[in-house]
């Protein structure tokens, strides 16, 4: 089990600031909520956290017994009874993991809850080894052994999509023996270097205008109203991302040559193919995004930055300017209720059952809002098990992005309870689809706010920020998946030193950005602090997929409304069960399709249109 956030906005939404409910100018935010947890467990101590550990290792011991070895003799319906065992034993390990990784993101400097998480996931690792066995002898069950199970017992074939998956690493196994020493030193590879990489994230201090910031509240002065503030964070930033870039690089370098290691004993062609299969997507749709959006670039991030140079009365941007604040854009600060009334009335627009399942979240302890001493940075909603609920992090602090951020992570909330119904081994959606729900909730936010603007400069203020949400979400990420195809391909030629790293990441930030921009010393280390080239190699192609996704599937809602809706739920309902081609087609839509993600693509670019034409 993956303690981390099944999804991390931090990349595509700028982090907030302070760690107290009232930022500066004195206006409050309001009551932020925090976490009531007690759903998972009562505490670190609960009888019930005991009683499930015990239970864990008594049935993992019990389930190699009873079936190891015995895999492909079982009969259809004693596979039944295996998988939904097995099922089980996800559940419980799934809710453990989840109760010690939120009490750990909420104070990752607390010394206690960073051990009980190890201590939680060096149990777990122990109990689970016996049960490696399973998806090996899994996938060394014949063909024809396996398409008749499949056809003796409806319910068992319900599962199928899942155990596709399964087999389709079917060609990529190791032996038994192998996998279960790799099993069992996961806790002291790429955990232990995860590990390492979020304390010391955690624990930087950057001196920004002679104050001590956290890394939240550093990053946050990028958007900055004050030119001169956001080259200061911006300068701080550099600072000590350039002192701590030797730690950094080590990190990379040992997770990618352990990556590079796996893959090559496992025979998977590309460092990419991993995550290819665990997203069900074929590679060649993956280029076709990414090839889609890099063509794209300099009509979409190139023609825009050029705007946004004009309405600073600037002739060159500086990287400071990037996430600048247009000069006519409001700064007034958003209160929470303001925000929840915000999201939910759009929610709401769009289906009125789509709100109810949201209202939990803001009236049952599920999101914790403010920002803390400590907390992990950014944003994300991490599902638990099918049995709780999930649970929504945000560093909120009241600025107009932040709202969009509630938006995104309330529809991962949403997708994720609809989902719960296909039950633990089916509700996983692929990464590649995982970001629909809350693009689609951010896509219902702003057309609401953009309805109610009340002049053409308002109209333009928000088109501008949207767009630039836009081009975070696509064209940066997809330089992020650029970034790490080099930096993988590089290291299989050897150890990479900080400068090398520093180049690899320098020249897809030129290609993506576009020639208004300039580069202060020290930039190049900024792909230092970005958590999922270490959590989650190849992660980030997923929010381009999603963003070009939602934008096809949002111009199918305008062109033919009717029943849309019912087609949307259905299909956040599927969870993992429906491979994209089947979740798309009641649309009309088909990923596979080159043409597709041009259509995504051109929403961005009419936007910029529209921008130009409000320009006279």
């Amino acid at each position: 089990m993956t303690p981390f956030p099944a999804s991390l906005t931090t990349l595509n939404t700028p982090l907030p600031r302070d760690a107290n409910a009232t930022p500066a100018g004195g206006e409050p935010l309001g009551d932020l909520p925090e976490w009531d947890l007690t759903d998972l467990y009562a505490g670190e101590d609960a009888p019930e956290l005991t009683r499930d550990m015990a239970w864990l290792e008594t049935e993992c011991a019990a389930f190699a017994a009873d079936y190891e070895g015995k895999l492909a003799d079982l009969s259809a319906d004693e596979m039944l009874r295996c998988i939904q065992r097995n099922e089980k034993i996800d559940e419980i390990a799934g809710r453990i993991m989840s109760f010690a990784g939120l009490r750990y993101y909420q104070v990752t400097t607390d010394g206690d809850r960073a051990k009980f998480m190890s201590d939680c996931e060096g149990k777990l690792t122990e109990y689970t080894t016996p049960l490696v066995f399973f998806s090996l002898e899994f996938n060394r069950i014949e063909d024809s052994t396996y398409e008749a199970m499949m056809a003796a017992n409806a319910d068992l074939a319900r599962y199928r999509p899942a155990l596709d998956r399964l087999r389709a690493m079917k060609p990529y196994q190791l032996s038994d023996e192998l996998e279960k020493f790799l099993h069992d030193a996961s806790v002291v590879g790429a955990s232990a270097w995860n590990k390492l990489f979020d304390e010391t994230i955690a624990g930087l201090t950057f001196d920004v205008m002679g104050e001590e910031l956290g890394i939240e509240a550093t990053l946050n002065f990028l958007t900055d109203q004050d030119r001169s503030k956001r080259e200061a964070g911006a300068r701080a930033l550099a600072e000590v991302f350039g002192k701590n870039v030797r730690t950094f690089a080590r990190v990379h370098n040992t997770l990618a040559k352990e990556k590079e290691i796996g893959d090559r004993w496992r025979g998977l062609p590309t460092p990419q193919s991993g995550r290819h299969l665990a997203n069900h997507v074929e590679p060649e749709v993956v280029e076709a995004l990414r090839d889609a959006v890099v063509a794209a670039y300099p009509r979409l991030s190139h023609r825009y930055y050029k705007l946004k140079a004009k309405w600073l009365g600037l002739d060159t941007l500086q990287v400071w300017d990037r996430n600048a604040p247009l000069p006519m854009e409001e700064t007034r600060l958003v209160g929470w209720e303001e925000a929840r009334k915000t999201v939910m009335d759009a929610y709401a627009g769009f289906d009125p059952e789509m709100a109810k399942l949201a209202e939990p979240f803001f009236t049952d302890g599920w999101i914790d809002a403010g920002v803390k001493p400590g907390k992990a940075p950014g944003a994300f909603a991490h599902p638990t098990v099918t049995t709780v609920h999930p649970y929504v992090m945000l560093n909120y602090l009241g600025k107009p992005r932040d709202v969009m951020t509630l938006a995104h992570e309330l529809g991962h909330g949403v997708h994720q309870v609809l989902a719960a119904g296909q039950g633990e081994m089916l509700s996983s959606t692929p990464l590649t689809l995982a970001e629909t729900a809350s693009v689609f909730g951010e896509m219902l936010t702003f057309r609401a706010m953009l309805d109610g603007a009340k002049d053409d400069a308002q109209r333009k203020v928000m088109l501008a920020g949207k767009v630039e949400d836009m081009i975070n979400t696509v064209v940066r990420q997809i330089a992020f998946y650029d970034f790490e195809c080099k930096l993988h391909a590089a290291r299989r030629e050897g150890e990479l030193t900080p400068e090398d790293i520093d180049a690899l990441w320098m020249s897809v930030q030129a290609e993506s950005l576009g020639p208004v921009f300039e580069y202060m010393e020290g930039y190049e280390h900024f792909w230092a602090y970005i958590p999922h080239f270490v959590h989650s190699p190849f992660y980030v192609y997923a929010y381009a997929f999603g963003d070009g996704l939602v934008n096809a599937l949002y111009a199918a809602y305008e062109d033919a409304p009717e029943g849309f809706q019912e087609k949307y739920f259905d299909m956040l309902k599927a969870g993992g069960s429906k491979h994209h081609k089947e979740l798309l087609a009641p649309f009309g839509l088909d990923a596979s399709d080159p043409a597709f993600w041009d259509k995504g693509l051109s929403m961005i670019e009419g936007f910029i249109d529209e921008l130009e034409a409000l320009e006279g």
